[in-house]
Order: structure tokens, then sequence, then C-alpha cells
């Protein structure tokens, strides 16, 4: 039986690859669209290297993105975004990719989906998991998307040209309310853990911060060791499914575990100095605040660009555990995480209602590595039969 032969770019965008499609290139039956993804990717491995795929064997190299005209008036192209896990077949459509956001501007001027005048360009991207605008500009180099740049994004070997994404009204991205709770600061119940102080906010996506003292680390330590020590990781998963329910995601701890990606689940410090995965120091004078950050089980060797994005909007509600531990007065917020530095801002107003997130922002590169088809094997897809068919 013949592979099936699909269009296809293979793009990373700030710390994150993922496989991207456009809309027509799929089946229009999005029901097959999970079981396509999960043979794209090499999802569902046992062994969770996902060796048979284009996946990369951990949750930031294991995503799709679909690009399609858009459906809203104030958007230039729409974008949604899948998450698959190494070893399962899950497909988590309940969130959005920060990083990934970052590629689709220049994906959408460089396949003609927009136009762009002069030298720069700005393109209104509407993500359909959380219904939000996002606006990405960057430059343009020859009708493209620029690439070649100065700007240095930790955790990605070399130089790029900066893409500027701002992520406009991004409350409630998920629950509907920056703070879905009702408090900017709660305890949580936690089987297995006990009582535990936490931040639940919901911006670019729904988040759950702990102090990291609270769950027994310093919160410097590096990505392998967390991974190593599987009690920790097990009392973050709890932390996570009791947010979630608290938060309204999930009705229960059971519904909140079919639900790996929201919400994210982090510890956060005071700044500390801190060992970076390149061996430099990371010294806490040069930070405002320090994060630890989980996604589908994984320590993340770079904060998730929505998790910094919310988390910057958190250190801008008072009686928060961000506010209480990031640096005072400031503006920019420099998130110190295992690869480095990421900057982000908050531009917030208080209301008769109380806080609103007015726009998170953030500078990303984004590099497009290949294109052309993807093949994915017809055994795990026989639900597209019928439209293989079609074609030949």
């Amino acid at each position: 039986m013949r592979q099936r032969k699909i269009p296809a770019a293979f793009i990373r965008g700030g710390t994150s690859k993922a496989v991207v499609f456009h809309a027509r290139d799929l089946p229009a039956d999005r029901d097959l669209w999970p079981e396509l993804f999960v043979a794209t990717l090499g999802a569902d491995d046992p062994n969770g290297r996902q060796l048979n795929g284009m996946g990369g064997g951990i949750s930031s190299l294991s995503k799709i993105c679909v690009v399609s005209p858009p459906s809203r008036d104030d958007a230039d192209i729409d974008y949604s975004f899948f998450q698959l896990t190494p070893s399962n077949a899950s497909v988590d459509i309940s969130g959005n990719c920060g990083n990934m956001s970052s590629a689709i501007g220049p994906f959408a001027l460089d396949e003609g989906l927009v136009q762009a005048e002069g030298g720069k360009t700005e393109v209104r991207i509407h993500n359909t998991n959380t219904g939000k605008i996002i606006r990405a500009r960057f430059d343009v180099d020859e009708g493209m998307a620029a690439v070649d740049g100065p700007f240095t994004l930790p955790g990605v070997g070399g130089p790029g040209a900066q893409v500027t994404l701002d992520f406009l009204d991004p409350g409630g991205a998920k629950t509907g309310t920056l703070a879905p709770t009702g408090n900017t600061r709660d305890v949580l119940n936690v089987p297995g853990v006990g009582q535990i102080e936490a931040s639940m906010i919901d911006a670019a996506n729904p988040c759950v911060f702990v102090r990291a003292s609270d769950i027994g680390i310093t919160g410097a330590e590096a990505p392998d060791v967390l991974e190593a020590d599987t009690a920790f990781l097990a009392r973050m998963e709890a932390v996570r499914r009791a947010a979630s329910v608290a938060m309204g995601l999930s009705g229960t701890l059971e519904e909140a575990a079919k639900i790996p990606s929201i919400p994210k689940v982090a510890t956060v410090a005071a700044p500390i100095d801190q060992t970076l995965l390149t061996g430099d120091l990371l010294p806490a004078n040069e930070t405002d605040i320090v994060v630890r950050m989980i996604s589908i089980g994984q320590p993340h060797r770079a904060v998730p660009l929505t998790g910094a994005l919310c988390l910057a909007v958190a250190t801008k509600l008072p009686g928060s555990i961000p506010f209480e531990l990031c640096r005072d007065g400031v503006d920019q917020v420099r998130v110190a995480q295992a690869s480095g530095l990421t900057v982000v801002e908050a531009d917030m107003t208080e209301t008769a209602n109380g806080w609103r997130a007015e726009s998170a922002s953030v500078i990303r590169t984004q590099r497009r590595l290949m294109d052309g088809y993807v093949y994915a094997s017809a055994a795990r897809t026989p639900g597209m039969d019928a439209l293989q068919a079609a074609a030949e």
C-alpha cells in the first residue's frame, strides 16, 4: 500500500518546530485530521522518540499548524494549532503555541496568502484555538519574510530576523476571564500534595504558578534534573489537574488528565543565580523572575511563549505569586529560564471591573527549514482511503 503524499512545510518558530499545512491540502472532514497528524509526526511511539515520523521526541518538537483564509473580518489569516505527544495518540486543540505563532505571519507572506508593501509588514493572525488576534510584525526581504538578522533567541543556535508578536486582548484565552477563580491567588487542595498556594491566570493560555520553594525545589534546577525527579513531576501534574478543575477547564481530576496541554503548570522564584544549558552563568541581577514550566509532563528547555506571556501578565496583577516574586518596578519582564532570558511586556489597565490585559508582546525568530511533501502511512490513516481514491 502506497503512502499518502501531502504538501507541507517544516518550520522553526521560536524554540519550537512544526509541520505546517494549508487547510486546502487536508481532508474536508476534520475528523480525519487527528489520525493523519499522528502518522505524520510518528506520535503514539511507545519509545517516545518519534523516529517513524517528523516529531522530535519532546513536546516542543511535536506540533502541527494549519493555515487557511480568514474567518473574521479583523484578521488576514486563520491559524489552528495541534499539540501532539510523543508517546501516545493524543491530539490536543485546547490551547495555542506562541512560539509557532511567530512562523505563521512569515509563512502566510511567503505562500502568497498576504501581500507586503515595502520593507516591513504586519499580519493579523486569528488563532482559532483561543479566538484571539495576534499581530505579527517583521521585515520583508525581496518580497519574502526576512530570515537573516542580528537578534539571538535563547535556546536557538545563531541569530535571525526578529518577529514581534503582539497578543491583543490576551485575557481569558480559554476560560473567558483573566482570573478564572475570581482571585489572583488561591489555596488548592491537591491530592498527594496537600494545600498549596497557587495563582491561576488565563492570558494567551491558561497557566498555574506555584512557588518553587513550596514544591520542594530552588527554581533554578536544570530540566534534566527535574525530568529525572519523578516525584516532582507527579506533584506538578497533581497541581495542574487540581488547577484545571478550579479554573473550570475540566469537571473532574480524571477529565483534567485527558487535557494535558492546559493549564500549563510552572514553578516561579525570585531572581537567583543559575547555570544555563550552555554552561554559562546567568546572574540574579540580570533577571526579574525565574520560571520552570512543565508541558505535556516534560520540563521545558525554554519557557513556552504563551507561558511567558501569561507570566508577564501575572507579574502585573497585585496579590499574585508572580507579582510577589518579580523584581519591583519593571516594565519589560526579564524571565529567566533554563536557556537564558525571555523578555516580555504586558500592557495592563485597571478598570471598574478589575484588571484588563490590553496586550502582551514578545520578540521571536523563525526559519523555514524544508518544504515539499510529508508522507503518512496509509495503514495508519485508513479513514483517508476515500480521499486518496478521489485524488487518483
